[in-house]
């Protein structure tokens, strides 16, 4: 992806724009994800094929991760450092999913269907965060 595309993707030639368009969005995503698992545990669960409790577990976590990645993005230039650890995370999330999937969960068709669509979500997030703080870098130069 060139600076370029990114830039027509952002709606925006400012990089700092960009690389908070694209946290911001991360943390809404993943805010809205979570609320789902903390308010319907249940429902979710038996139809992914995941229990409550472990959906509940997700939840917390991804809630606080939101309101982190909400914080990075808040900032009117987000710190180098806080967007390569949202980067790292959204990395790591994609390989547990992907490892979990493939050598302990259990899911039903649906939940294996989500866990594959949300980890490459998740990467999609890392890429674009990862081209935008890029991007800013090469602008700064």
């Amino acid at each position: 992806m060139s600076a370029t595309q990114l830039t027509a993707l952002a709606r925006t030639t400012e990089p700092h724009t960009a690389l908070r368009r694209f946290l911001t969005l991360d943390a809404v995503v993943t805010g809205a994800n979570a609320l789902a698992y903390l308010a319907l545990s249940g429902p979710l669960g038996r139809f992914l094929g995941a229990g409550s409790g472990l959906l509940l577990g997700l939840g917390a976590f991804l809630a606080v991760y939101a309101a982190g990645v909400g914080l990075v993005a808040s900032r009117p230039h987000p710190p180098t450092l806080g967007v390569r650890i949202v980067v790292e995370a959204n990395l790591a999330w994609t390989a547990v999913s992907l490892a979990a999937l493939a050598l302990w969960l259990t899911p039903t068709t649906a939940g294996a269907v989500w866990t594959v669509l949300q980890a490459l979500t998740v990467a999609g997030f890392a890429l674009l965060q990862h081209m935008a703080l890029k991007a800013r870098q090469l602008n700064q130069d």
